[in-house]
């Protein structure tokens, strides 16, 4: 399989499909207990290179689950429906989803690109080479490790609280600084229902 490349983008149709694999998944996990085994030759060329993909699930737009992956590992539908899944049931922030709560789900789906790493040697230098709205960014400091993805600039958009909430999620102080802080930028490709 190949890698798709980080500057194309997905047709409405391609959209649609991801979305109806993402919902299908789910419901398939309320009636089978797992995940839909999407099968790539079963869809179009262009939903079958292997990208990375967060799904996220809100209902009345309260987040109810998000789960995916920064690195691309599997063809891009399966890749959809095994986050979708595991975002309804196994994100551990939140009870395994219900049906009754089936209808009300949002579906968002975000497409990722390989991640950049960033040179900086001061926290002022990360925070010159963000792109707020644009940006998805990733954090490590030995053992400590998150990301926020594009779409939550929308929530966070001054950078100084975008990179200390960052922090914070990966169990660090607001305030932290060290010269071992690293950082990766992605970009993402986001839509939903």
């Amino acid at each position: 399989m190949a890698l798709m490349s980080s500057t194309e983008t997905l047709s409405n149709a391609d959209r649609a499909a991801l979305l109806a694999v993402a919902r299908a998944s789910i419901q398939h996990g309320l009636q089978q207990g797992q995940a839909l085994e999407a099968q790539p030759d079963d869809y179009p060329e262009t939903l079958r290179p292997l990208r990375a993909t967060f799904v996220t699930l809100e209902i009345g737009g309260q987040l109810r689950g998000c789960i995916g992956a920064l690195a691309a590992y599997q063809p891009l539908v399966r890749d959809v429906a095994a986050h979708a899944y595991a975002a309804a049931f196994e994100d551990p922030r939140f009870p395994e989803l219900r049906p009754d709560e089936f209808p009300q789900l949002e579906i968002h789906i975000s497409v990722l690109s390989p991640p950049e790493p960033l040179q900086f040697a001061s926290e002022d230098e990360l925070l010159a080479q963000l792109r707020p709205g644009v940006d998805g960014l990733i954090l490590h400091f030995h053992h400590c490790r998150a990301t926020f993805l594009p779409a939550v600039w929308e929530q966070l958009p001054d950078p100084y609280v975008f990179l200390a909430q960052l922090k914070q999620k990966a169990g660090l102080p607001l305030d932290f600084w060290s010269p071992e802080l690293q950082a990766e930028r992605y970009t993402a490709e986001y839509f939903g229902e």
